[in-house]
C-alpha cells in the first residue's frame, strides 16, 4: 500500500510550499495524510460534482488548485456550501491544496502555459525570491492580436476570449506577458518589461482602461484556463507512479467547474 504522506512528498520535492506567496492557502485542508490510498483525483476546483465524482469512484485524496476552504470558517452546520466539505469528511478523503506555488514553480503551471502558446526567453512577471515569480513575460514570432486571440481560443478550448482594445484595429504583437487565473493587479509590470499584450483571467473594467491608457493590449481568456493543472499534475503523478512502483490510480476530475460560457 502507499501512504497519502509518500505522493505529496513526491509533489512538494517538485513544487514546494516555502515557494507560496504571503497570504495564500496551500497543503492539507481536509483530512490525513496518514493513511493507504489506492485512487488520487487531481482537480482545479473542489465543487459537489467534484466531491460526488470522487465518492463514486472512492478516490482517498484529491489533489486541487483552488482551495475549498479560503476564507475563515465559522460554523460546519449543513448547507449548499458546508456539505461540499462535509461530504469530503464524511467519506474520508483528504484534499490538499497546491495554489500559487504551482505557478511560481519553474516547469510548473506558468512554464506550461507559454509551451502551449509558444512564448519563448521567458522570465518571471512578478518576482518573489530567487529570481522565481508569478507570470511569465516572453517573445513570440510576430502575429496580428487577432491571430494570437485565436490562438488562444483554440489552445485552450475556450467558446470565446475578450480582446482589451479601444478599436477594431490589429496591430502586430510580439512581447507577451501571461499570468493564470485573476493577474490584472499585474498589469504595471507587464508595461514596465515592455509587454506589447497582456493575457490573464478576470481583467476588471477598469483596469482594462488603465491598461489601454498605457498602450498595453490585452487578452482575457478566463479565470478557467489553469484547468490545465488537471491534466500536467495528472502526469508528473502518473510518471511518479511509475517511477516508484505505486499501486495507486490517478483520476482527473471530469466534472466541468467552469461556472461560465457565452452564447
Amino acid at each position: 500500500m502507499v501512504l497519502a504522506s509518500d505522493v505529496i512528498a513526491r509533489y512538494e520535492a517538485f513544487c514546494p510550499k516555502e515557494l507560496t506567496m504571503e497570504g495564500d492557502v496551500v497543503g492539507l485542508q481536509i483530512g490525513s495524510l496518514k493513511k493507504d490510498i489506492k485512487r488520487v483525483m487531481v482537480t482545479l476546483d473542489v465543487r459537489e460534482t467534484v466531491v460526488a465524482e470522487a465518492i463514486s469512484n472512492d478516490v482517498d485524496l484529491i489533489i486541487t488548485k483552488h482551495a475549498p476552504i479560503f476564507k475563515g470558517l465559522k460554523d460546519l452546520v449543513s448547507s449548499p456550501q458546508r456539505d461540499i466539505l462535509l461530504d469530503l469528511v464524511k467519506h474520508d478523503i483528504a484534499v490538499y491544496v497546491s495554489h500559487t506555488n504551482i505557478d511560481v514553480v519553474p516547469g510548473g503551471l506558468s512554464d506550461w502555459f507559454c509551451e502551449l502558446l509558444e512564448i519563448e526567453d521567458t522570465e518571471p512577471l512578478s518576482l518573489t525570491k530567487d529570481q522565481m515569480g508569478l507570470g511569465r513575460i516572453g517573445t513570440i514570432a510576430e502575429q496580428t492580436v487577432e491571430e494570437l486571440a485565436l490562438k488562444v481560443k483554440n489552445v485552450f478550448e475556450l467558446d470565446s476570449v475578450r480582446l482589451i482594445s479601444y478599436d477594431k484595429g490589429n496591430p502586430i504583437v510580439r512581447r507577451v506577458a501571461i499570468c493564470g487565473g485573476s493577474g490584472d493587479d499585474f498589469y504595471p509590470l507587464a508595461v514596465a518589461k515592455g509587454a506589447d499584450i497582456y493575457i490573464t483571467g478576470d481583467i476588471y473594467y477598469h483596469t482594462a482602461q488603465e491598461m489601454l491608457t498605457e498602450g498595453l493590449l490585452g487578452i482575457d481568456p478566463g479565470h478557467h484556463i489553469e484547468v490545465l493543472f488537471i491534466k500536467k499534475i495528472a502526469e508528473l503523478l502518473r510518471q511518479w507512479t511509475f517511477d516508484n512502483h505505486w499501486d495507486i490510480e490517478v483520476l482527473e476530475a471530469s466534472s466541468n467547474t467552469n461556472p461560465f460560457y457565452h452564447l
